[in-house]
């Protein structure tokens, strides 16, 4: 078959596996803007939490790392662990990455995925057999035929609203309603001499909390649990007899970062588990001085409700007195993180989505990122459920990368 791989996606995941394809020789098309969510969904003036080590992109030969990008660019190398990495930085590394090794790429969008040849054509090996492919159709109208599917599109879709929020929201989280999430809020400036609450408790709540104080904003910070808001230890903190890993010095994280494959074999409940718990919330160690001082933090047991009467929102919280009370402001933020659902990729035809086997919402993937479905594979953030928490961060393509495509090509000789 001499129909074209599609990877769907150009963030790092997307383009990390089109470059090691393209490098074993194999058609590919790749859709999406580069480092779309990067440039759009993420705050002006972020700092990413992840350290040099932890953030290049996987590529099938040398020459192409962030600091490969540092020499390139002829800015300042970043290099030890307490170098910080701008946004902007990591933006032009993944556009410059992208133009190095994967120039072909559509900026178009897959508008839909269904199969070519009927439901069951295929073997449940992986092999080819009578399988036609899939059909593709972009937002140009074009309409082809591929080999098979890489979907490689990030956090797109998945930003997570809890339930308590959503009587403050009931057209969903929006940047010009009462509750918003926090990929909404590129521009924290607006916000500036408004009083801001932000729920949660995670680097991004943390730095958005901080980033909008910054533009001139009255921030509250609202966290359930006692002692929620915390932040790491500073490199030259770290412990010395513990193994190195991108995320810092323990055998726990050591063994999830260079050893995931044995995790997808773990019950469904500890995996699920370990993906919420494992590099949890947990606030960069130079983002304490930007923060504390700045931002007032309110430690509750739970949100009860929300509403917004005059279109101002209201929470109600239980404090861990027992009592009920409301806070009020201008405006929330809700920096509740991401869940992966499949209703959510409405790009993939209702029989593929039927078809995939599923849990809690995330497919099910095997040996080499592939799905239940013959020729369909998931990478990067989808990927967590079954290759652990590594899957979530840029260093993750080096194992997943270069794996899938390994595999695609054996299963689709």
């Amino acid at each position: 078959m001499n129909h074209p791989v599609a990877v769907i996606g150009a963030g790092p995941f997307g383009l990390s596996t089109a470059a090691h394809l393209r490098a074993r020789g194999v058609p590919v098309r790749v859709f999406g803007e580069p480092m779309v969510s990067w440039r759009d969904h993420m705050p002006e003036g972020m700092i990413l939490k992840s350290t040099p080590a932890a953030s290049s992109i996987d590529a099938p030969q040398a020459g192409h790392t962030l600091l490969d990008y540092c020499d390139a660019a002829g800015i300042p190398r970043l290099v030890t662990d307490e170098d910080i990495i701008p946004i902007e930085t990591f933006i032009a590394y993944g556009e410059w990455f992208q133009q190095k090794l994967v120039p072909e790429l559509e900026r178009v969008r897959v508008v839909s995925v269904d199969r070519k040849g009927g439901r069951g054509a295929s073997s449940a090996s992986g092999g080819s057999g009578g399988f036609e492919g899939f059909e593709l159709k972009l937002d140009s109208g074009e309409l082809f035929t591929a080999r098979a599917v890489v979907v490689a599109t990030g956090l797109s879709g998945f930003a997570h609203l809890p339930p308590e929020l959503a009587g403050a929201a009931a057209d969903g989280p929006t940047p010009t309603g009462p509750v918003s999430h926090s990929s909404q809020n590129h521009d924290l400036t607006r916000f500036s001499g408004k009083e801001l609450i932000v729920v949660g408790a995670g680097q991004s709540a943390l730095e958005t909390a901080a980033l909008a104080a910054e533009a001139g904003a009255q921030v509250r910070v609202v966290s359930r649990g006692k002692g929620a808001v915390a932040f790491g230890a500073a490199p030259w903190q770290q412990p010395k007899l513990r193994p190195e890993s991108p995320f810092g010095r323990a055998w726990s994280l050591w063994a999830l970062s260079y050893y995931p494959q044995p995790y997808r074999y773990l019950p469904a409940q500890a995996r699920h588990y370990l993906v919420r718990r494992v590099l949890g919330p947990l606030g960069a160690w130079w983002l304490r001085d930007r923060f504390e001082g700045k931002v007032t933090v309110r430690e509750i047991d739970r949100i009860v409700g929300a509403g917004a009467p005059e279109g101002s929102p209201v929470l109600s919280v239980r404090t861990h007195g027992g009592l009920v009370e409301e806070l009020s402001a201008d405006h929330v933020i809700a920096a509740t993180g991401y869940r992966v659902d499949l209703a959510a990729m409405d790009f993939l035809g209702h029989e593929l989505r039927t078809e995939l086997a599923v849990s809690r919402g995330t497919p099910k993937l095997g040996a080499g990122y592939r799905s239940s479905v013959p020729g369909l594979y998931f990478t990067g953030l989808p990927a967590a459920a079954s290759y652990g928490p590594v899957m979530r961060f840029v260093c993750g393509t080096e194992f997943a990368s270069p794996r899938l495509a390994k595999h695609l090509v054996a299963a689709h000789r």
